[in-house]
């Protein structure tokens, strides 16, 4: 445990050309959900503490630089980090399909989803049917 808080008073980048995207993106992502959390406290705060209005600020302000620097430090924790690059190195072996491609392919998952759809629907009309009117009668 002492390891991650010796990691989180760290200022050093870990291998800080290898991937880079990947470790900008999480970070970018954690950071957004870190502001989300924070203006919900901050709405709570104004409808909880209205007599306080400086607490309305200042706390989410707080918790939320303590909350990058430590997205900050977690995309640059050794483990994670060699993980986050290895997502990228994979990411970098993805053959993305073209534009036309990708309509192509689209439009037969459509197609597909809406023939099942169809038939799920008359195989549902007619045991409703036979449940219905056949059974009874037996």
């Amino acid at each position: 445990m002492s390891a991650i808080f010796q990691e989180l008073i760290r200022a050093g980048l870990y291998k800080r050309s290898q991937g880079r995207i990947t470790r900008q993106a999480t970070f970018a992502s954690l950071a957004i959900v870190i502001a989300l959390g924070m203006l919900r406290l901050m709405q709570t705060l104004e409808a909880s503490y209205p007599q306080y209005p400086q607490l309305r600020f200042i706390l989410p302000g707080v918790l939320f630089a303590i909350g990058c620097w430590v997205s900050y430090r977690l995309v640059n924790y050794p483990s994670f980090a060699d993980f986050l690059i290895a997502v990228e190195a994979e990411m970098n072996k993805v053959s993305w399909p073209t534009r036309n491609e990708l309509i192509r392919s689209s439009l037969v998952v459509l197609i597909v989803i809406f023939v099942l759809a169809a038939v799920l629907f008359l195989f549902d009309a007619f045991w409703s049917f036979v449940f219905r009117n056949i059974i009874p009668i037996l």
